[in-house]
Parts: structure tokens; sequence; C-alpha cells
């Protein structure tokens, strides 16, 4: 398994040597070692022994969840030749796939990727196979094939292309002829020079300061654009080296897809807050029969939706807990009088996320259940029992409130 180097992608060759493609940005979790999600199938638990207590292959596993949501998720196991080589692997995914300026792109990240996507998936001689553009645009072929003559690119679907000749320009010139935009044209011919094909460092900056600024903001705090700025983001996105200290319509249109137009502001996502004061200081972002996957009439209960709200963002998360079944009665954790599956108690809060404080509302549905009953990893120095009994008779309501610290750092305010 590779990434490509600018962390779009992982990729590896499959038994039909192929090559298979996973979008970083679909990956919801990554697991090494002990914490992987071992593969159930025997074929494959036999090779690497992983059904032997003494087997080393189970600290070399990398387990790699992707899924449009929490819910419907897809684990991808891989088995690397060192112990540590998949901590780190999964250790870097992750931040990768959660990097927040990584998830709030401009739409030349998302050009960028398309691009990569087709430059990485070559043919055995090296080359970059026409047909998998035709793949990645598949609604109007013909459009395609102009675009690609446009850009003076193969356009036949047997041809290959070598790498030198499919660059980002090319990629770019293809798009551009591929999907036009005759209103940026419009707005371009309305600013530039008259019956010149170009914009001036003047006429551009008026365009920013009248068009792009909002009238509203305070000049002091965001002030209208320098010189130095309108010369720099000339330099920075105009495609001719003839065009000195002036932008062409091409140049327009790179600019309004770059970072500087982003809806959201990149440099502040990057900006920490105070994580140190007491909970009650924070808008906490709660979850709700935090263990259902579907309804809470029948749905299925699993231990992953907590490891999953918790990468969601969720900090308050719920577990109702039952007694169990006898001879031993260990507490479960289900919704009560419907037809929901359970999961054991000591597998619900034992999801660790390395991020803030975590809050659990436990609600205990039975008179023998009792604190010492939960595992040992949420009975701790950090915890705080607030005990409050709700009702009478045989249904007893209690709430613990627990909380969690592992450094409180991060990249936002809960």
């Amino acid at each position: 398994m590779k990434m490509d180097p600018k962390g779009y992608y992982l990729y590896w060759t499959n038994q039909s040597k192929e090559t298979e493609f996973l979008d970083v940005a679909s990956i919801r979790d990554t697991r090494a070692g002990k914490y992987a999600k071992l593969p159930k199938h025997p074929k494959v638990r036999n090779v690497f022994n992983l059904d032997f207590p003494n087997s080393d292959h189970l600290l070399k596993t990398l387990t790699v969840i992707t899924g449009p949501d929490v819910v419907n998720l897809t684990y991808l196991n891989f088995f690397a030749y060192k112990d540590k080589v998949t901590q780190n692997w999964a250790a870097d995914i992750l931040s990768i796939a959660y990097n927040p300026s990584r998830n709030n792109a401009c739409r030349q990240v998302f050009m960028e990727k398309m691009y990569v996507r087709i430059s990485l998936h070559t043919n055995k001689d090296g080359k970059i196979p026409v047909k998998n553009i035709y793949k990645m645009f598949p609604a109007d072929k013909k459009r395609v094939e102009g675009a690609l003559a446009s850009a003076h690119l193969p356009k036949g679907k047997g041809d290959a292309m070598k790498p030198d000749v499919f660059t980002e320009a090319a990629f770019k010139a293809f798009l551009m002829n591929l999907c036009p935009r005759p209103e940026i044209y419009e707005i371009f011919t309305s600013y530039s020079a008259k019956a010149k094909p170009y914009m001036t460092k003047e006429t551009l900056a008026k365009f920013i300061n009248e068009k792009q600024r909002d009238s509203r903001l305070n000049e002091e705090l965001n002030p209208r654009i320098r010189p130095d700025q309108v010369k720099a983001l000339i330099e920075k996105y105009e495609p001719s080296s003839s065009n000195r200290g002036q932008i062409s319509p091409e140049g327009l249109l790179l600019y309004l897809m770059g970072p500087e137009t982003s809806v959201v502001i990149l440099d502040k996502l990057a900006q920490c807050h105070d994580m140190s004061q007491p909970l009650p200081h924070y808008l906490i972002k709660s979850s709700h029969n935090t263990y259902l996957t579907a309804g809470q009439f029948s749905g299925v209960s699993s231990p992953e939706m907590y490891r999953q709200c918790l990468l969601a963002g969720c900090r308050c998360l719920e577990l109702d807990c039952w007694k169990g079944k006898p001879p031993d009665e260990e507490p479960i954790i289900t919704h009560g009088f419907t037809m929901t599956t359970e999961i054991l108690f000591k597998h619900g809060p034992s999801a660790k996320v390395p991020v803030y404080q975590e809050v659990a509302t436990v609600r205990h549905h039975t008179v023998t259940a009792s604190f010492e009953a939960l595992p040992a990893g949420v009975r701790g120095d950090g915890v705080q029992s607030v005990m409050s009994n709700v009702g009478t008779g045989a249904c007893r309501k209690q709430q613990l409130l627990l909380t969690r610290h592992s450094g409180l750092r991060g990249l936002g305010t809960l």
C-alpha cells in the first residue's frame, strides 16, 4: 500500500493485478496492532496465524475504516513486515483524514485530486490510459473528446499518454475546455481594459475590492487589498509569463478557484482556543442513544458507534445500562422495552479518542446494577459520579457523569 505525495489517496495492487484507490477524505478511522479489526475469513486468518495467541502478525495489522457515514462502514485490513510501521501509518493517515484545512478545501484542491488520481492509474508500460479520463467524466463522451483535442491531448479510448505529456497544466486546459465558465468571462470583460485581453493590477484590485470584498466589513480589521498583494496574486495565478503585471481570463479563473476566495477562511481553521476551562464553559455536541446504528425500536446496537461519534466531534455520549441475563447478569446496553439488540456494557465506554474531555450519561435501569460493574478503564481518578434517582419502583434511573481528561488539546472549541 502507498499514499501519493500530496496525501489524497491510498492505493494498492489487488490479486487481479489491478490498482485500487481509496480517497483519504472518506476514511473515518484507523487502528493498528491489538486494536485492529481482524479479518473473519478462515483462509486469511490461517495464512497469518491470527488464531494463535503468540502470533506476532497481530502487531503488524492495520485496519482502515471507510464509509459514507458512521454506520455503513467498510473495514480494510493490511499487514506490514515490521511492528511499528502500522502504528505510524495509522497515526499519519488519521491526521491527514481529519485535517480541517483538507476538509474545507477550495475548488483548486479538488481539481488537483482528479489529476493525481488519473496520473497514478497507469498501465504496465507506465503510461496513462485515455480511457480512464472518459471513465471519470462519463456523462458526455463527445464533449470529453473535444476538450482533449482542444488541450492537445490524445483523444482515442485506446490511446495512452506518457506522464510528461499529461501535465497538470494540460489537465487544467482540458478542464477549462470541458467546463467553460462564460459568466466569468463576462465579469472579466466588464473590468478589463478596452479591447484588451487582460486586466491590469488596478482593475483587478478594483474587482476584488468592489465585488469580492464584503462592504459591511470593518476596514481596520479587514482592509482593502494592497497593490503588493495584487501583484503577488498575478504572479501566482497568471499562466502566461508574457503578461507581466496583468492577468488573463484563465488567470482570473484560477484565482477564483484558489484558497483566497474560499468560503471558509482557511487561516482561521488552525487557531486554537483555551481548552482548560470547566466543561460548562463550552458548547458540547451531544449524542442520544449513541449505541444505536438505526431506529430506536428495532435498530442494531454496536460499540463501534461510540468511537465513531467521538471522532465526529461528539463529547456527550449516552449508555442505557440494564441487568444482563442470568447467571452472571453482566450489565448490558440496549434500549429497553424494544426490539433493539444489546451489547455488553464493558464494551461501550472502552472507545478511546485522544482529544479533549469525554462526558458519558449512564442510565441504570435496574436495582442491582452498580458503579462497581463499570469496567476499570471507566472507573478512574478522573471520574465524578453524580447520582439522581428518577421515579420509583423497579426502574431506578441513575445518571453518572464521567469525565476523562486526555490532554485538552485540539483544533477548536468543544
